[in-house]
């Protein structure tokens, strides 16, 4: 494969924290996807799957008690039980859509992912009926991860014991930080107590994995107030932590207060200061036992703690994705929804996949996707990268790994290429200089 890529040298963004997104979620970019590419993904659904490509489910509620100043997920906060209800039927029905495609065939599902939104917004009845009716359409019996995000003050003992019956392996609780005054200042909807007594429940309920959800530099974040969320953390001995560095992306709420006062300069802290503290937070986790396993999480049980959903996803499985705005990836295509409550409804009430856009990856681009989402995890695999693709990244990325490596960046381990810590808290931003060169350019779409 000849490949086409960039030969730019990698630049560094400005350290102020300034409106647009900075997290790579996918490849190619967003803002690459388009409606006209939906005819020809549509002709690829109707194709058996590559024999071996293990296949997901991702469901997203896009339903909140509140929306954050800094969300920029596709999100409602003005929905009742009759909507929801009518919505939850739609999920069910669509994925009766996917289930009929030779793509998807007898095939059954490795994982299931639950996201928002605020999947605990649902009622315990909702959540069984909801599950239930998935269960019928594509069976879960063996799944390895069932994973729900949730919002602790959206819990209750019978939320909970609703989940683990659904059966739940990995319960997320989006804490982000355990000072009251830093969720209200960042129109988060729950308080502290809401996040220790619905964890204390979860923990007697008896989920598999319980991960915490950190973000690092939200509004008002100190130094100070940063070692407490994390000493709480360790306090509370998770099985796992994600920690995200606080970025403003164009459709906030805080993005349109900088831009209606003028002032492109975030109000929260620089990147240098983010990456320190997610560099403190997860020191403090290695000295506890935990073990860094990408940019953004730290594991207590590497031996028995996974995240079967990232690290099936990031070597190029196959994903269903349900609901408003979400995406998913089917081989080698990129599908994302509608955006439209309405319009979402109305498409399944049709019997139609309710598709806004799609992304048809070549080759190349597949070996792209997978490589930039794997240098998320710290460790590339040369061989992997060999014996899938057929191509040596030593020579397809010869300049910019030298150059890293003259960072101090960059080093090889029993035939692996492994990024410094340095690198790897702020990987998102040198991942554009490894897209090919017609892709050059800053994602600034969020998923909305």
């Amino acid at each position: 494969m000849g490949l086409e890529l960039s030969k730019s040298m990698p630049v560094l963004p400005d350290n102020e924290t300034r409106g647009g997104s900075y997290f790579v979620a996918n490849y190619p970019p967003f803002s690459f996807w388009s409606p006209e590419a939906i005819p020809s993904a549509l002709e690829v659904l109707k194709e058996p799957p590559c024999p071996g490509t293990p296949l997901g489910l991702y469901v997203h509620i896009p339903f909140c008690r509140k929306r954050c100043h800094f969300c920029y997920f596709k999100v409602y906060t003005d929905k009742n039980s009759s909507e929801i209800r009518t919505y939850n039927h739609s999920l069910i029905e669509e994925l009766a859509l996917y289930s009929k495609l030779p793509i998807i065939g007898d095939r059954h599902l490795r994982f299931i992912y639950f996201g928002g939104g605020t999947p605990s917004y649902l009622s315990a009845n909702q959540l069984l009926d909801l599950s239930a009716g998935l269960k019928k359409v594509l069976p879960w019996d063996q799944a390895e991860e069932i994973t729900f995000e949730c919002e602790p003050g959206t819990l209750s003992e019978a939320k909970l014991q609703a989940l683990r019956e659904m059966g739940v392996t990995r319960l997320s609780l989006g804490v982000e930080n355990f000072n009251d005054s830093l969720l209200e200042l960042n129109g988060r909807a729950h308080r502290s107590g809401e996040i220790y007594r619905m964890y204390e429940y979860a923990r007697q309920t008896g989920f598999p994995q319980i991960n915490i959800d950190l973000i690092a530099g939200m509004l008002g974040e100190t130094g100070d107030n940063w070692r407490h969320c994390i000493e709480e953390t360790i306090r509370l001995k998770p099985d796992s932590v994600t920690i995200y560095q606080m970025e403003i992306p164009f459709n906030t709420t805080i993005y349109r207060e900088m831009k209606a006062s003028g002032c492109m300069t975030a109000p929260v802290a620089d990147w240098e200061t983010k990456r320190r503290w997610v560099q403190q937070a997860f020191e403090a986790l290695e000295q506890e036992g935990y073990a860094i396993g990408s940019a953004y999480t730290a594991v207590r049980n590497p031996g028995r703690v996974h995240f079967v959903y990232r690290d099936l996803l990031w070597h190029g499985a196959d994903m269903i994705a349900l609901g408003v705005a979400s995406f998913g990836h089917l081989k080698g295509c990129h599908f994302q929804n509608v955006k439209d409550f309405a319009d979402y409804i109305s498409r399944i009430e049709a019997g139609f996949l309710p598709l806004q856009r799609a992304c048809q990856l070549d080759e190349q681009e597949r070996f792209i996707r997978e490589f930039i989402l794997q240098m998320k995890l710290g460790r590339i695999s040369k061989d992997y990268f060999m014996e899938k693709f057929k191509i040596d990244i030593d020579s397809a990325y010869r300049e910019t790994f030298d150059w890293m490596r003259n960072q101090g960046w960059l080093h090889q381990e029993n035939g692996d290429l492994l990024l410094s810590r340095e690198l790897l808290l702020q990987v998102d931003s040198i991942l554009h200089h490894f897209f090919k060169a017609c892709h050059q350019v800053q994602a600034s779409e969020g998923k909305t």
